[in-house]
């Protein structure tokens, strides 16, 4: 089985393609960095290629390193910039919506032809539960995930009868350099690497739609729906705002944000 992989020298990526390896299958790993996708492929066996996502051809050349049909393609580059919207910086906002929305759409759209004529295949898009709980300081975040859900959604019945199915996995925080500098546990769910991963392997089996992780989160969407406003805000309170608006270690997060914006200028 070949599985392509975005964002796969680190985090959730990385866990990801060790444990499709794990599994028997032929992993390629792209990221931006692509000296860190070489040397992380080196080490689980994979192959590791650079690739943009904001770049059609890219992707493209991403994609057409693979050797033989692409079964499976994981969407799981992202980045997750924190602060007010009012201070975002437009450069950080496109960046956000490039690489968490537009690398979604384009990567899905260059894998379709191929597993659509060949009557197979499967797609995971890792998404994020703030793409249903909304979020203070992460207003252009969760509107980027809470797209990708959307867009998943739609596209899983669009296919519908055709063989190639979509899987959108809805972590809630992980242990990975996106969190960095956030104050963790208390009533924020929160999980590592691996599991996530586990998840996106687990989907090539069962096909479902959304995969929240830990699954009890999904509870969320119905008390959203038949709580008072007053009250869920005081939940989200608790969740991020004080988290993400007051208390973010700013110190801890510099070198991640630092690389962000690197990336956003770059382009």
């Amino acid at each position: 089985m070949n599985v392509a992989i975005t964002g796969g020298a680190r985090g959730i990526g990385l866990a990801t393609a060790k444990a499709f390896v794990a599994q028997g299958a032929r992993v390629y790993i792209g990221d931006i960095d692509e000296a860190a996708a070489q040397g992380a492929a080196a080490e689980i066996g994979a192959t590791g290629l650079g690739v943009d996502v904001r770049s059609r051809e890219s992707f493209a050349a991403f994609l057409a390193a693979v050797d033989g049909p692409l079964e499976v393609l994981v969407n799981n580059a992202g980045i997750m910039p924190m602060g007010r919207f009012a201070d975002e910086d437009d450069l950080i906002t496109d960046a956000i919506f490039d690489i968490n929305v537009k690398g979604v759409l384009t990567g899905t759209k260059l894998a379709l032809p191929g597993m659509l004529e060949r009557g197979g295949g499967h797609i995971v898009n890792v998404a994020s539960y703030l793409g249903e709980v909304p979020a203070a300081g992460l207003a252009s975040y969760c509107a980027s995930k809470h797209t990708v859900i959307g867009f998943t959604e739609s596209l899983r019945d669009e296919l519908h009868g055709t063989g190639v199915t979509v899987t959108a996995v809805l972590p809630s925080a992980v242990r990975t350099d996106l969190v960095a500098g956030v104050q963790l546990g208390g009533v924020l769910p929160t999980v590592d690497p691996e599991r996530i991963a586990n998840a996106v392997v687990a989907s090539c089996r069962h096909r479902r739609t959304l995969v929240a992780v830990p699954g009890w989160m999904r509870g969320y969407e119905f008390a959203a729906a038949v709580l008072p406003d007053r009250l869920l805000a005081a939940v989200r309170g608790r969740l991020t705002r004080d988290r993400v608006l007051h208390r973010l270690d700013t110190a801890a997060r510099a070198a991640y944000d630092s690389r962000v914006r690197r990336a956003s200028a770059d382009h």
